[in-house]
């Protein structure tokens, strides 16, 4: 008897303080958002309140023109966060060129590269994308951007190694992709089924 009331005491605080008991079984946590690789479902309901940063104004890099994620409602967005030192966005940004010559460069999808280094400027980056022949949106991410993205979806977004991507559908509602390298077919069967939503 002794013991169950210890347990009813115990257990609510226990709780309380964000302790699971599963997690001394040894039970595997949950893994980092991602999104697989399926195509979107057509029966889901879409966000009715988009998310503040799509009004946030960018300033593109290559062009001085700025926009933001709201201009493209209608459009898929494929955004990346990347840096100019890392070598791991470089290769992505190939692969997202690729994917575009894949799909015959559809008006319809827009690439972003968002730099989240905040030692990195537009004069710079402007030099990066025309070197590699980046064609399209590269700009430096406001600091409310970056804190946003880390914010609402994961510090791993501030992290460009990781070559962290998500799609914006064509109803505003984010999708993240899994991290890592993602080669341009990769990218077509996961960007492909917002296309023809």
């Amino acid at each position: 008897m002794r013991s169950n009331i210890t347990i009813r005491t115990l257990l609510p605080a226990a709780l309380l303080s964000g302790f699971l008991l599963v997690s001394c079984s040894g039970a595997p946590q949950p893994p980092a958002p991602t999104v697989a690789t399926q195509p979107p479902d057509p029966t889901s309901t879409p966000a009715v309140d988009k998310p503040e940063w799509f009004e946030y104004e960018l300033t593109d890099v290559q062009t001085g023109q700025t926009f933001t994620m709201n201009d493209y409602a209608g459009k898929v967005v494929l955004l990346e966060t990347m840096a100019m030192w890392c070598p791991n966005c470089i290769r992505q940004a190939n692969e997202v060129r690729t994917l575009h010559e894949l799909l015959g460069n559809p008006d319809d999808l827009i690439s972003v590269s968002l730099d989240v280094d905040v030692n990195e400027d537009a004069a710079a980056l402007k030099e990066y994308a025309w070197e590699y022949g980046f064609e399209w949106h590269f700009a430096i991410a406001p600091l409310e951007v970056a804190r946003a993205l880390g914010n609402l979806y994961s510090a791993q977004y501030l992290n460009p190694p990781l070559s962290p991507m998500l799609i914006i559908d064509r109803n505003g509602d984010v999708h993240h992709l899994e991290y890592g390298a993602k080669s341009a077919e990769t990218l077509l069967e996961i960007v492909e089924p917002y296309l023809t939503e």
